[in-house]
């Protein structure tokens, strides 16, 4: 199957770290899926894989920081339904989760990031930061720490399976 999808991806017009960067950018594979396919179907070293991960996971960071309380808005105008359902959620979840956020701040926000599972990372985290009212300038710094803290347990993982190209 590696050498299946190996040969479909050689035929796609793009260099190897730019693929790499689009599979991190996407939401619920990141770096989880972008440094394991990196090495294990382009045979990238452990270092490229994970900084090509790293820049990739980083870019839809401050998008959603910046445009997701207003698409927000913009969707209390032409979906009220879709509004409603994120005022919704962003109501429970703050209503649920706030005060033990308030409490660990900054290192919630870096752990939450940091833990490599398919609900967290880089897009639930900048998600997370708007919900809490993070300011912009101090969330980015914060999720940063937590991908490269989450690119680290990947590719630590990834090695210690005997997976890593040497």
């Amino acid at each position: 199957m590696r050498e299946a999808i190996r040969d479909w991806i050689q035929h796609l017009p793009l260099p190897e770290p730019v693929l790499v960067i689009l599979i991190a950018m996407t939401p619920i594979l990141e770096l989880r899926g972008a440094i394991p396919f990196a090495q294990g179907i382009f045979n990238m070293s452990a270092m490229s894989a994970f900084w090509w991960s790293v820049l990739g996971n980083m870019i839809p960071v401050p998008i959603i920081l910046w445009l997701f309380p207003g698409f927000v808005s913009w969707a209390d105008d032409h979906w009220p339904w879709i509004h409603r359902l994120m005022v919704k959620l962003q109501h429970r979840t703050d209503t649920k989760y706030s005060d033990r956020f308030e409490r660990l701040r900054d290192f919630a926000l870096i752990t939450f990031v940091a833990i490599p599972l398919p609900i967290t990372g880089a897009w639930s985290g900048s998600l997370a930061a708007v919900v809490f009212g993070v300011d912009k300038k101090r969330a980015i710094p914060l999720i940063f720490v937590g991908v490269i803290i989450a690119g680290i347990i990947v590719s630590l993982t990834f090695e210690a399976l005997g997976l890593a190209v040497t």
